[in-house]
């Protein structure tokens, strides 16, 4: 069919068009109500799961509290149960203060390094150190100051025995574990006491220097600190053996503190004093060297006898003196040092300690003296 012209060709119709397009898709309206209404029912469907889902927490809460409330309950009935019984927390770390009377003489130096070294095995002990150098009143102050520290266990060897006995017993009193070590005090307000037997040394001295000089002769006592318990039982015990032995007498006894510088100077003036002595007796080892000096340098050291207390061990002490022939003798006192530590560690862990520990003690002699040189 030949083709109709251009200008017949039919002209689109604006109005049946826009009637197509409403028909092939909704309304502005219609989907405005179409997603009110799906917006409204998935509102809905979200308000109810949400809701479900707070009950469910609230429920969840409802049920924990009192399970909370109930565990805070047992848990504090445990805790005052604990206590009722005396039990306590374990504790790591414990404070110790250690007040020593001096270090002057070399018997406490020894006895402060074994004390330390022993304390360095135990991590859980901190150890707090006051010398009182040989000053009663410093070392009451020193231990006054322990006390507001608030320490866990008090150690001391006291200067002398009265004037410390009121601080260490207000010590025990308040509680504080109390370990006295060489020099005792008065009463019994201690955990322990640590020590060798002083009177048993002074006598065993005693016998010595009767063997030494035949049940015959003349004897210079070179006296440690007065009022300390060391220099009145080796004293004590020293002239109880030598009652047995008329025909030897104490000439002289001099205090020379302990010291080795006044144990030359005393035993000097005794020297110059009496013509005739065959021995000297010193309460420790230095002073002791004292009198060899002394004698030496007066050319009395020939036929001297001499006897010390103390046995330290190293190139300085009383051991090697003997081995080198400059002292006949010395009885072993050991320094407490590692025994203190030891008690104080199981005190502080609750255990059982004995309320005295006796230490042993040895003659020394030319003899044996090697054995005793060595650290």
């Amino acid at each position: 069919m030949p083709a109709m012209p251009e200008s017949r060709q039919p002209r689109p119709n604006p109005a049946a068009r826009h009637i197509a397009e409403a028909a092939a898709r909704p309304s502005a309206r219609l989907r405005a109500g179409l997603g009110a209404r799906l917006s409204a029912r998935l509102s809905a469907r979200l308000g109810a799961r949400s809701a479900a889902r707070s009950a469910t927490r609230v429920a969840v809460r409802a049920t924990a509290r009192p399970r909370a409330a109930l565990t805070a309950f047992l848990v504090l009935g445990l805790v005052a149960l604990s206590g009722a019984c005396g039990g306590e927390r374990q504790r790591d770390r414990f404070v110790i203060g250690f007040s020593q009377c001096n270090k002057a003489e070399p018997w406490r130096t020894w006895m402060d390094s074994s004390l330390m070294a022993e304390a360095a095995k135990h991590p859980e002990l901190e150890v707090l150190y006051a010398d009182a150098q040989q000053d009663n009143s410093k070392q009451v102050a020193d231990v006054e100051s322990f006390l507001r520290q608030r320490i866990d266990l008090l150690i001391i060897s006291p200067n002398e025995a009265k004037p410390l006995t009121a601080i260490v017993k207000r010590a025990y009193d308040s509680g504080i574990p109390v370990i006295v070590l060489d020099r005792a005090i008065e009463g019994d307000s201690y955990t322990t006491f640590i020590g060798a037997d002083n009177r048993e040394i002074g006598r065993a001295a005693g016998e010595h220097a009767a063997a030494l000089l035949g049940g015959r002769g003349q004897v210079v006592e070179l006296k440690g600190l007065p009022g300390s318990p060391p220099a009145i039982d080796r004293s004590e015990g020293f002239r109880e053996a030598l009652a047995k032995f008329p025909d030897i007498r104490i000439v002289a006894d001099p205090v020379a503190d302990w010291l080795r510088d006044k144990g030359r100077e005393q035993a000097e003036a005794a020297l110059r004093a009496h013509e005739t002595v065959d021995l000297v007796y010193g309460h420790n080892d230095p002073m002791a060297m004292g009198a060899y000096l002394a004698a030496t340098a007066m050319n009395r050291a020939k036929g001297l006898r001499i006897i010390g207390i103390d046995g330290l061990p190293g190139p300085e002490g009383g051991a090697k003196a003997v081995q080198d022939g400059k002292l006949d003798a010395t009885f072993l006192y050991p320094n407490c040092g590692k025994e203190a530590i030891q008690t104080a560690a199981k005190i502080l862990r609750k255990e059982a300690v004995p309320r005295h520990l006796r230490l042993q003690t040895a003659r020394i002699t030319k003899d044996n003296a090697a054995a005793f040189v060595a650290p």
